[in-house]
């Protein structure tokens, strides 16, 4: 009671307040009683010393809320306090471990922009390699807050990075093999033009075969070019269509070996299978991988396409060829675009590069799976697995 502060300006007002009242007539009593309930409620009320504060650890609050914002976010973001972890949501501990929290955000990056970037203590952003693997790009954001707090932010720029790369790369190849006809195709156009008079009907049918070999094979390569970005465009979109495989198979089979190798072909359809798909891409899928086993495998052995059903919810596609196989260190790598294991061979066979990349695309729209075994001397097979898509005649 004794360290209160007494409300002398309240009691001087009172004070004035009744000898004016008594002035005008009021009873000496009525007003001292006046005087005194108007003292005590100020000695009550102003005079009381305020609510003692609770001791209130404000970043202790904004660290719990933080979190609970934070948790569900795809991306990884930590929050430090004068650079130690005190947060870090789910994504952040899939990509760097649950060890990271209470660590020193410098020792658990250790990469040498993003430490340079949080000793700055300013908000701001950098892109840094290898920060979880030798070939990951991260752009790091930060923002710098009261009380030594920090807010990381992690975008993954390396898909980013691929596609960029990748279609760096398919410009420059692309760029090569259209070049490389067209140049033997003017080549021999300008021989002709310069030495009309001077070469005889043979040689001048020879070069004009080599330009029509040449052009076709342009042609051949502008048209696997459109085939593969039409397909590309449309690979997110499931086909629809309900398609019996067994007839579509045999049919696109006989037309990707035509009449001149038509004998070579052994055909099994073994059942009747429906799936959803594409019936323009199915057929190029099954005629590319039927030419690329009559090209490359033995001329004098023939050439395996089986359907049969592989358990009761997928229906297995078989090519195989017994040519020469792929050595192990090619296969990986066969669905690359222009990708060659013997380049002279496939150009003058006309191979473009760019056939199985097709096939890869074709399948993983149909939301089937892509198989390449091979072994030298003994051949290569190309295994596709459909999902069978239900039907009365599926399941009589």
């Amino acid at each position: 009671m004794r360290d209160r502060p007494l409300p002398l300006p309240g009691l001087l007002l009172a004070a004035i307040c009744c000898i004016v009242t008594m002035i005008m007539g009021v009873a000496p009593l009525l007003a001292a009683t006046v005087f005194l309930i108007w003292a005590g409620t100020l000695w009550l009320r102003v005079g009381s010393p305020p609510p003692p504060n609770e001791k209130i650890e404000p970043s202790a609050l904004t660290t719990d809320r933080m979190g609970e914002l934070f948790e569900s976010a795809d991306t990884p973001l930590l929050v430090t306090r004068r650079n130690r972890v005190v947060i870090a949501n789910r994504a952040a501990r899939e990509l760097f471990g649950a060890h990271i929290l209470e660590q020193d955000i410098r020792i658990s990056l250790r990469n040498p922009d993003a430490v340079q970037l949080i000793d700055s203590d300013e908000s701001g952003s950098v892109t840094v390699r290898g920060l979880t693997s030798v070939r990951d790009i991260w752009r790091i954001n930060t923002k710098q807050l009261d009380g030594g707090m920090g807010v990381y932010e992690f975008i993954n720029k390396t898909a980013e990075a691929d596609i960029s790369r990748a279609h760096t790369d398919f410009v420059a190849n692309a760029s090569h093999e259209l070049r490389t006809p067209l140049a033997s195709i003017i080549g021999y156009v300008e021989t002709l033009q310069d030495d009309e008079t001077a070469l005889d009907r043979e040689i001048s049918r020879k070069f004009l075969d080599t330009i029509s070999r040449e052009a076709q094979r342009l042609q051949h390569l502008v048209s696997d070019l459109m085939s593969l970005s039409r397909i590309e465009a449309e690979k997110h979109d499931r086909p629809t269509e309900i398609v019996d495989l067994g007839p579509l198979v045999a049919r696109a089979a006989a037309e990707g070996a035509g009449p001149d190798r038509a004998d070579r072909l052994d055909l099994a359809i073994e059942g009747e299978f429906t799936i959803l798909g594409d019936v323009a891409q199915l057929e190029q899928l099954v005629r590319n991988l039927v030419d690329n086993a009559l090209k490359y495998g033995d001329p004098a052995q023939p050439v395996t396409v089986r359907v049969h059903p592989s358990g009761k919810r997928r229906v297995r596609l078989v090519v195989r060829d017994r040519g020469d196989g792929i050595a192990p260190e090619h296969i990986p790598h066969l669905t690359r675009r222009f990708y060659r294991t013997d380049p002279g061979r496939s150009r003058a066979s006309g191979g473009t590069g760019l056939g199985l990349a097709i096939v890869k695309h074709i399948v993983e729209r149909h939301m089937a799976k892509l198989d390449i075994a091979s072994e030298l001397g003994q051949g290569t097979s190309v295994t596709i697995r459909f999902p069978i898509e239900r039907s009365e005649k599926n399941e009589d």
